[in-house]
């Protein structure tokens, strides 16, 4: 199931790679090495036995570094990494056990401490294979303001905007989630409980003076997608049955609204991931079959 995930993350890799530059892929393959090893390392020590073979820490290392910006220095994914697969996986008892996403606490953790780091997102510079070093407004900036003013459709999709590196190209990201739903990985529902709500609640209620490119702007800026088919959906992180994974869907896409509208950071897909992470435990408990 991990590796037929890591196929599914490779079309967002190489398009952040494509966009941003080989420093994109030195840093995909440091959180990847220092995920493996820090779990390698932390078992040993505690005398557990060794479990990278199951490449859960690949997929942690990959969506770690998917939402790091390609100009992050190096320590910046070993830090997060070995704070993503000790701190929120092994000591809460290893695969299986966490109660949050490993790569989404991490991210947290990081643009806490280091905000100013984190929260400068190189433009894209195509095929250049080096990133911009110029840092510009991200569209979800720029709709933070209100408009939708030289945000186009088709740059969103292909990814030629300022953003983290794994997260940008939106049709890359589509394509693995269709993989992963075609080969039963994953279930359709949370992502499309989530985008469905995105899309509902922004169209109804636009910032903009256009309801459809307010909400397809909304849906193909930041991380909505990366986060709806490769994060809300992590196994241990979300709830059991259909129902549960509706709700949660759902409640995730309130979430991200209200923080994109109303909280004073432009993103709100990590935080409402985390935060709904907290409530699976309830949504097993309340949607279990009798």
């Amino acid at each position: 199931i991990m590796q037929e995930v890591c196929l599914a993350l490779a079309p967002a890799g190489i398009a952040g790679i494509i966009l941003y530059g080989l420093n994109a892929a030195i840093l995909i393959a440091i959180c990847v090495a220092t995920c493996v090893l820090s779990e390698f390392v932390w078992q040993k020590a505690t005398k557990q036995t060794v479990t990278i073979s199951d490449w859960s820490a690949v997929v942690t290392g990959l969506l770690l570094a998917y939402n790091l910006p390609a100009t992050a220095p190096w320590w910046i994914a070993v830090i997060g990494s070995v704070i993503a697969i000790i701190l929120v996986k092994q000591m809460f008892g290893g695969i299986g056990s966490n109660f949050m996403n490993p790569a989404l606490t991490a991210r947290a953790v990081l643009f806490i401490s280091w905000s100013g780091i984190m929260g400068a997102y190189p433009m894209a510079n195509p095929f250049q294979f080096t990133a911009d070093a110029v840092t510009g407004a991200t569209p979800l900036a720029t709709l933070n303001g209100g408009t939708t003013e030289g945000i186009k459709l088709i740059d969103l999709l292909l990814g030629n905007h300022g953003g983290v590196l794994g997260e940008t190209c939106a049709i890359a990201i589509i394509l693995g989630g269709v993989y992963l739903i075609w080969r039963k990985v994953i279930n359709w529902q949370t992502p499309v409980a989530y985008i469905g709500t995105v899309a509902l609640l922004t169209f109804l209620f636009p910032q903009g003076n256009d309801n459809f490119q307010w909400m397809a702007s909304q849906l193909f800026s930041g991380g909505l997608f990366l986060g709806a088919i490769f994060m809300a959906t992590d196994y241990v992180t979300s709830p059991i049955t259909k129902l549960g994974q509706v709700i949660y869907g759902i409640g995730c896409g309130v979430l991200t609204i209200l923080i994109r509208y109303f909280g004073g950071y432009n993103e709100g897909v990590s935080y409402a991931i985390l935060l709904m992470n907290c409530c699976v435990v309830l949504l097993d408990r309340i949607c279990r079959p009798t």
